[in-house]
């Protein structure tokens, strides 16, 4: 499933507007069921009214009936690997399941993976409030 990941990413990558930073993103994540969902970022120049590629992916399984994300893939150009920022991390985690895990992808590849409880322990969620529990 990484490398249909990676492949949607890139392709995602590939339609990101990013005329301010030049830094292109790209995101895809696969739902329990297999569904793979893509974004792209999407600069705005009222900064910082952008959208991360991770946002993207989610907005579009959320469209597409999803609510689960199984694991996530997110490529920038350059050596080191790209991980999702902290509202991203965040975003995950509204969706993530046990053992979702983040993969980090670079012009090379997936660099490293990662399990959500990793990039953001001790997370405020779902199951933290009440209207969630009925």
């Amino acid at each position: 499933m990484t490398e249909a990941l990676l492949a949607a990413a890139r392709a995602a990558q590939a339609n990101a507007h990013a005329p301010y930073s030049r830094y292109k993103v790209g995101a895809a994540l696969a739902t329990p069921d297999g569904r793979v969902f893509a974004g792209c970022n999407v600069e705005n120049a009222a900064y910082p009214s952008g959208t991360c590629a991770e946002a993207g992916a989610i907005a579009a399984m959320v469209a597409a009936g999803g609510r689960a994300i199984a694991e996530i893939l997110v490529v920038g150009d350059g050596p080191e690997p790209i991980t999702p920022c902290g509202n991203c991390r965040q975003r995950i985690r509204e969706f993530a399941i046990d053992g979702t895990r983040v993969h980090a992808a670079g012009a090379a590849g997936v660099l490293a993976s990662f399990t959500l409880d990793e990039l953001l322990p001790a997370s405020f969620g779902p199951r933290h409030l009440p209207s969630a529990q009925t």
